[in-house]
């Protein structure tokens, strides 16, 4: 059973740096086949992929957040780290760190931390 957990700070200041870390258990971030995604949810929005790090530590960003979005990993803590520069009052949202694969016809997510509140505020 893979378990992922996100810390952080849950109050960051506009213009600040958001920082996020996903820590796994159960499942190495190097093992073949997998990625980890950062995933988020603004309030009364829909789900919106930010980006992730596959097995070989190459990353991936959404176009739209690129600017501002960067993502690593630290092997040997097994643990993955979103940095979200910055911030707006439209960064407030729940995050999600994610395990996602290339499946036989979708690409899947099958494991999800439970989320970390972060509120943008002054």
């Amino acid at each position: 059973q893979v378990q992922l957990q996100e810390s952080g700070p849950g109050l960051v200041k506009p213009s600040q740096t958001l920082s996020l870390t996903c820590t796994v258990a159960g499942g190495s971030i190097t093992s073949n086949y997998y990625d980890w995604s950062w995933i988020r949810q603004p309030p009364g929005k829909g789900l919106e992929w930010m980006g992730a790090i596959a097995e070989s530590g190459s990353t991936y960003v959404s176009p739209s957040l690129k600017s501002r979005t960067s993502i690593s990993r630290d092997t040997s803590k097994n643990q993955f780290t979103l940095q979200l520069s910055s911030v707006t009052l439209e960064d407030t949202a729940v995050y999600y760190c994610v395990r996602g694969y290339v499946g036989s016809v979708h690409y899947t997510f099958d494991y999800w931390g439970q989320g970390a509140q972060v509120t943008v505020s002054s």
